[in-house]
């Protein structure tokens, strides 16, 4: 291959996509399973779940999932975390898939060592306490106890799933920085928006003012957007009512927000 040239190279590329085994189709019942136990699984219209499974199968072939020390995942535990975690990528695509292999998965909230030198050549370590985390080319690690606090309070704000593929999304352009990878325009009027509703927010977080949204995402521009999307899908009301012009970018980037049409689906199953 090394001796070919550059005209080739769709060419191997077709090929090893063509060699390579295709991806298990997801059993339905274990489908249903996974879709029942999260309100905002079930209340995607019937195109969308559709277009979830592909992306969701894709990411089961592509991904390692690995539970730490006692925890034991079955099948439909991973097809479920395998769907949250596709939920960011239903207008996205799959490509939102590239650059990482696995998902850790640790039965609580986890604690990792830090440490950084500031200017004066101080070391300072210490040890913090998370829920979730995601790695440049590296794991996305998920605390399967907020995985399941998120899933029975589903329209809180929260989503660790969410946040931290978001945290994927946004590297995918080379900076971690609260902006994806989108359209020049798009993205010159993306970054512009964000960072205006962010110093907002930052100011009124530093005030001592009480915020709408979780004020983590005062943390850092990639916070701020990683957060707002969990909102996206938990409580979009909420953040259109704290961030509109936020949640209209996201509402284009994700397209609508499951949670609305999670109560017509709790209506429609109540009257039958």
């Amino acid at each position: 291959m090394a001796q070919l040239s550059a005209g080739y190279v769709p060419l191997i590329k077709s090929l090893l996509q063509w060699l390579r085994p295709a991806p298990r189709p997801i059993e339905d019942a274990v489908w249903d399973l996974a879709c029942g136990r999260a309100a905002w699984l079930r209340g995607l219209g019937d195109e969308r779940r559709a277009r979830l499974r592909v992306l969701a199968t894709r990411f089961l072939h592509e991904k390692t999932i690995t539970p730490i020390g006692d925890l034991q995942l079955q099948v439909a535990d991973g097809v479920l975390l395998a769907a949250l975690c596709c939920l960011p990528l239903l207008e996205f695509g799959e490509v939102g898939l590239e650059g990482w292999s696995q998902l850790i998965v640790y039965p609580d909230a986890f604690r990792v060592h830090r440490s950084h030198m500031d200017a004066a050549g101080v070391l300072h370590e210490w040890d913090d306490e998370l829920i979730g985390e995601s790695w440049d080319s590296g794991p996305l690690i998920l605390s399967w106890a907020d995985v399941q606090a998120d899933l029975a309070a589903p329209h809180e704000g929260y989503c660790v799933a969410v946040h931290e593929m978001v945290h994927k999304l946004d590297a995918l352009d080379g900076a971690m920085d609260g902006t994806p990878p989108l359209p020049r325009a798009w993205q010159r009027e993306w970054a512009a928006v964000f960072q205006a509703s962010y110093d907002a927010f930052c100011a009124q977080v530093d005030a001592g003012v009480e915020t709408l949204i979780d004020p983590y995402a005062a943390e850092a521009p990639e916070e701020f957007f990683a957060v707002a999307s969990e909102y996206h899908f938990s409580a979009p009301e909420l953040l259109a009512q704290a961030l509109p012009e936020v949640a209209a970018h996201l509402r284009r980037f994700y397209g609508e927000p499951p949670a609305e049409s999670s109560r017509a689906w709790l209506d429609s199953t109540e009257k039958r």
